[in-house]
């Protein structure tokens, strides 16, 4: 007689004994062995960067949730936690403390809960905030610091170029110089080398994404579909003669692959629930759209990295993508 009401609550949506907390959770444990090489690589900056930044967005979305938006704080779901930590990824380890706490500013307020909150945000926060720190800090967000370990300080460590940096120098001047400047592929690999947080180990990245696929926290299908791209386009720009003299096609994919931000992107940034499709070709298209818009930024662009822009770029197409679904058994072509 009377029919109970259907409450639906917006994305992301868990089912079988799933929670977005347990997932969250299971994303940072996966984050835990690249966090750990970061440490070892660049000490006290590592530490002291990722403090800040977990704690500011946590604190920022505690304080939105309670005293703006008037409702019952989320941070206990760890989305928080695990926006700063990707964050703090994203920085180098040398930022100034009030640049991180800005950069977790704009990330809650603007990318998450201006939305919102969890849910209802179309672009990822950590990226929001990343990218809002390139553009207002150019000089600080691409000073680099060297592995040190803790025998380097917080804010004096030396720095030097990346080695996306000198590939890009190398392949638009020609200047094969470069390729002695390039870190082994061996050293690119485990994550000796200087970049951000999240640069650094490729190989504990690769971990940790496999443990996500394994736990069915995340699919195949966007960190596979990206890394093929960007594998095939590093391996067209060296058949077509475009690498400087003394570099490979081979160690040019390599290299692609293992430095940067590709690892770190294809496995925990463009698989967040809530800014990614839901069917699996489009997920596929989604990927595959984030390797070519990283290769064209990383070829020819201004910058020498390109995997925020062309995350965010994509999660805008989301809503279209998520459109391609398979047809219902029964249903008649139209």
């Amino acid at each position: 007689r009377f029919m109970k009401q259907l409450i639906v609550s917006p994305a992301p949506h868990a089912h079988s004994g799933d929670s977005v907390r347990k997932n969250m959770l299971l994303v940072i444990a996966a984050l835990l062995p690249a966090y750990i090489v970061s440490v070892i690589e660049f000490g006290w900056g590592a530490l002291i960067t990722t403090a800040i930044s977990v704690v500011a967005c946590v604190g920022f979305e505690w304080l939105i949730a309670k005293f703006i938006l008037k409702q019952k704080p989320t941070i206990c779901d760890c989305s928080a936690i695990l926006t700063g930590l990707l964050l703090a990824f994203n920085l180098p380890s040398n930022l100034p403390w009030w640049i991180v706490i800005i950069g977790a500013l704009v990330a809650i307020g603007v990318g998450k809960m201006t939305f919102g909150g969890l849910g209802q945000n179309p672009f990822n926060p950590a990226l929001v905030g990343r990218v809002f720190l390139l553009i207002s800090f150019p000089v600080q967000m691409t000073t680099w610091p060297r592995p040190l370990g803790f025998a380097g300080s917080y804010v004096d460590a030396e720095t030097g170029a990346t080695p996306l940096a000198l590939l890009k120098q190398g392949i638009k001047g020609g200047d094969s110089s470069i390729v002695s400047q390039l870190p082994d592929l061996w050293d690119a690999f485990v994550g000796i080398m200087g970049g951000s947080l999240g640069e650094v180990s490729a190989i504990a990245l690769l971990v940790g994404g496999i443990f996500l696929i394994c736990t069915r926290v995340i699919t195949w299908h966007i960190p596979v579909s990206i890394l093929a791209t960007v594998a095939l386009f590093a391996a067209v720009t060296g058949w077509c003669g475009a690498l400087p003299e003394g570099l490979t096609t081979a160690q040019y994919v390599a290299m692609t692959l293992c430095t940067g931000g590709i690892m770190l992107g294809a496995f925990f940034m463009a698989t967040d629930y809530v800014t990614s499709p839901m069917t699996p070709w489009g997920k596929i298209i989604f990927g595959i759209g984030i390797g070519l818009i990283v290769m064209v930024i990383r070829t020819w662009g201004a910058y020498p990295e390109g995997m925020s822009f062309a995350i965010l770029i994509m999660n805008a197409c989301v809503p279209l993508l998520n459109h391609i679904r398979p047809k219902r058994f029964g249903e008649k072509k139209k």
